[in-house]
């Protein structure tokens, strides 16, 4: 079944404000983040006299005006609660959650009911987990996760292996920080794991993992594939068919959209065999003092009053990004990376981590020899630079690395290179003032 479009609002509900879904412009066509930077408010502030330059969009993106307005205009002439209400009010507050459900499909490239709106990815990664794996597996059956997952796609697995008697086992990591191809090869021949959990994008090396032939093997092999795209889903072209995956997760708050919504795409047999994560109104299908029914997926997974002023702003910044063509905002961090990444090398006593620019997304962890990633995070600040600095909820990783902490510079649509100009000459002035002290 092809996707379905966006379905028009009706005439009588007022479309959210914000950029018109035209098509993309051509993937040649380079971004002028200066230009960019005019749309998002909070970058026009000074943080400590200088210009803001924003450098974590990896733990959450920015919003532009359009989406701010739009989940400001659903409260002010839409807001009610969706489904079943036949006032005026309602019926626009379910188009409004209803059409982003369509538009998230679009932007898949999957069908409207695979899609099921979350809190986060974290929650879907957790519905997969007890909702899929936990009724599916068989004590003794092995998950299979890899060394570079965030938290949130590890410990799910870890919880419901330790409940359901589960093996978990994790595919190593090659020196630059890529997946080591021979040993997942050999895990699957080994080990058939029902489950292979992986992440499209680490969110500390930065590494892109090639998930079409990952999943084509695993799936070969017999396992359901979930992949975590929280970073791959806002910066790159990403097409659940092309890919071959069974559920793919992300959050709307790093792609431009507003916090509080995620997405899980489900193949649709997968949503079919998987059982509610939580249950009540909302999600069922008939109810009786001792038993109840299911209603149909998505739905089924939709318990109580979703995100639906979310939704609708998310939707808004689908169509931001639609503009922008994502095979464009891929080619500009492509080039930003390059750029950072021999600015970087430059610097006296910085260690890098993950593979070379062509194996990697717009993301780079370092440290500093003497200066606590930290301490840099807080002399950058004080130059109008944010950054993060800690595990970045990848101790397992961490420790492999063989350090603590690492400091993350993590790019988007509204970054230059000038932002790394700045960030480089932040990161000497922390090396003088604390690793040379």
């Amino acid at each position: 079944m092809s996707p379905s479009p966006r379905p028009p609002l009706d005439p009588g509900i007022p479309s959210p404000p914000g950029p018109d879904p035209s098509p993309a412009p051509s993937p040649t066509r380079a971004l002028d983040p200066a230009v960019l930077r005019r749309d998002f408010p909070i970058l026009q502030r000074p943080v400590h006299g200088r210009r803001l330059v924003y450098l974590d969009s990896a733990a959450t993106s920015q919003k532009p005006a359009a989406v701010i307005e739009a989940l400001a205009a659903f409260y002010q002439r839409s807001n009610a609660n969706v489904h079943r209400g036949i006032h005026t009010l309602a019926e626009e507050a379910t188009a409004a959650y209803e059409g982003a459900r369509a538009r998230v499909a679009a932007f898949l490239g999957a069908r409207d009911d695979e899609i099921v709106f979350t809190r986060g990815t974290t929650e879907a990664l957790n519905l997969v987990a007890w909702g899929w794996a936990g009724h599916r597996l068989r004590p003794g059956d092995t998950i299979l996760v890899t060394l570079m997952e965030h938290h949130s796609n590890l410990v799910p697995w870890q919880q419901v292996a330790a409940r359901g008697g589960f093996h978990l086992r994790a595919v190593p990591l090659t020196a630059d920080g890529r997946l080591d191809r021979d040993a997942f090869s050999r895990l699957l021949a080994d080990h058939r794991p029902r489950v292979v959990a992986l992440a499209h994008m680490s969110n500390v090396l930065g590494t892109i993992n090639p998930v079409a032939e990952l999943a084509r093997q695993a799936r070969e092999a017999g396992a359901v594939v979930v992949v975590d795209g929280a970073q791959s889903v806002p910066h790159l072209p990403v097409d659940v068919r092309r890919l071959g995956v069974d559920f793919l997760a992300f959050s709307a708050h790093k792609m431009l959209g507003p916090t509080g919504l995620g997405v899980l795409y489900g193949r649709r047999e997968r949503l079919e065999e998987m059982e509610p994560l939580l249950t009540g109104g909302g999600m069922i299908r008939h109810v009786e003092l001792q038993r109840s029914t299911w209603a149909d997926p998505p739905h089924r997974f939709e318990a109580g009053t979703p995100p639906i002023a979310e939704a609708a702003a998310f939707a808004c910044a689908l169509d931001y990004l639609a503009r922008l063509g994502m095979d464009a905002v891929a080619a500009h961090e492509r080039d930003l990376v390059r750029y950072a990444w021999e600015r970087l090398r430059q610097v006296k006593g910085l260690t890098l981590y993950g593979p070379e620019p062509e194996h990697r997304g717009g993301v780079i962890s370092f440290t500093v020899a003497g200066v606590h990633p930290h301490d840099l995070a807080q002399v950058l600040d004080g130059e109008g630079v944010a950054i993060r600095a800690g595990h970045h909820c990848t101790q397992p990783l961490h420790r492999h690395l063989g350090v603590v902490a690492t400091a993350r510079a993590s790019f988007y649509v509204y970054n230059d290179r000038d932002d790394v100009d700045r960030l480089v000459e932040g990161i000497e002035r922390a090396r003088r003032l604390l690793a040379d002290a």
